[in-house]
């Protein structure tokens, strides 16, 4: 595709609450060593519970559009990237929508040919989403070179958790990011290229119920199935080489290899698929980037957490090559090369 797709900002905002290993020490049959061993994880940040994630979701855009110096009536298009939205319906993309004050730009009052309606809506490809995002971001450049895209990933996992099952509920916490993708303009990265896919034959191997699959009346109680769910040796297995699949696809499409790579960020699911997936494309530890220690699984929301850590410490810069990858439920998979 020949549109020119830039990040121009970028930005993220987790809740001040943390729950640490030593903190489900107290509340499960676990252990910081058993946590950190197995995962790399020792700390996430979750919500109180008078919080929701949308209110982190327009922290993360205000600062993004700060970042990228771009005012919130420029925006065309808010899209969010989230598996665990705090409603249904509306979505998240219209909560924040309404708080970063854009009703008054697309009200059917307002609109005209020099002031257009906003496109605003969720989609959800798992911990993909922010990959999968970028894609979307591309197709709407193409449409609309002028287009301010504000990709947003929302997730509020830990409201999913079952804290008895050590399993699962020790991996995940919560967290938003966002980019503003554009053009033209100022800008921070290039976006290269960007491929996805998915495989729904194996679309039971990580689920989160509590939708319209099964009749529920006020008073009945919540079943297990409402919690998030996952066969974790299966998804290990499928995760390492969809991701290292995906990036040497990537590579090779743009005529480049693993070598050209300056920086490696990936989903930030677990230690050991990160450095799995670092040992099956041969790339050197010193350009992998991790920060899940300090945040666990937040799904579409890792890699930009891992981004804008990493920018923050002189890691990702402007120029180089950076090769970002993810995978999640669905099954879902992409990689993104910036520059």
């Amino acid at each position: 595709m020949s549109t020119v797709c830039h990040i121009a900002g970028l930005a993220v905002s987790v809740p001040e609450n943390t729950l640490s290993n030593f903190d489900l020490e107290k509340i499960m049959d676990t252990s910081d060593e058993w946590i950190v061993t197995r995962t790399g994880i020792r700390s996430r940040h979750v919500l109180k519970d008078d919080e929701n994630i949308s209110q982190y979701a327009v922290a993360a855009a205000e600062k993004a559009l700060a970042d990228a110096q771009v005012s919130a009536s420029q925006i065309t298009h808010l899209l969010v990237a989230t598996c665990s939205p705090e409603t249904l319906s509306p979505s998240v993309a219209c909560i924040v929508a309404e708080k970063l004050g854009l009703s008054k730009f697309s009200g059917l009052q307002h609109i005209s040919e020099n002031n257009p309606s906003l496109v605003c809506f969720d989609f959800n490809a798992a911990c993909s989403g922010f990959i999968y995002g970028l894609e979307l971001s591309r197709a709407f450049l193409a449409l609309n070179p002028d287009a301010v895209i504000l990709l947003v990933t929302a997730e509020s996992l830990s409201r999913r958790m079952n804290y008895r099952d050590r399993t699962t509920s020790v991996l995940f916490g919560d967290g938003a990011g966002a980019v503003v993708i554009r053009g033209s303009g100022r800008h921070l990265f290039k976006i290269l290229d960007v491929s996805v896919g998915a495989d729904g034959d194996y679309k039971d191997l990580i689920r989160i119920g509590g939708g319209t699959d099964k009749k529920v009346q006020v008073g009945d109680t919540i079943a297990e199935d409402f919690f998030l769910t996952m066969q974790g040796r299966e998804v290990f297995k499928h995760a390492v080489r969809g991701m290292a699949q995906e990036s040497l696809k990537l590579l090779a499409k743009n005529s480049l290899t693993v070598a050209d790579v300056d920086l490696f960020i990936a989903h930030q699911a677990n230690l050991r698929i990160i450095e799995a997936v670092g040992e099956r494309l041969n790339i050197s530890p010193d350009k992998v980037f991790t920060n899940l220690e300090k945040y666990g699984n937040t799904s579409a929301s890792s890699i930009v957490l891992a981004m804008a850590e990493a920018r923050e410490q002189g890691l990702l810069k402007q120029g180089q090559k950076t090769l970002l990858t993810a995978f999640g439920a669905g099954l879902t998979w992409g990689s993104a090369l910036l520059c």
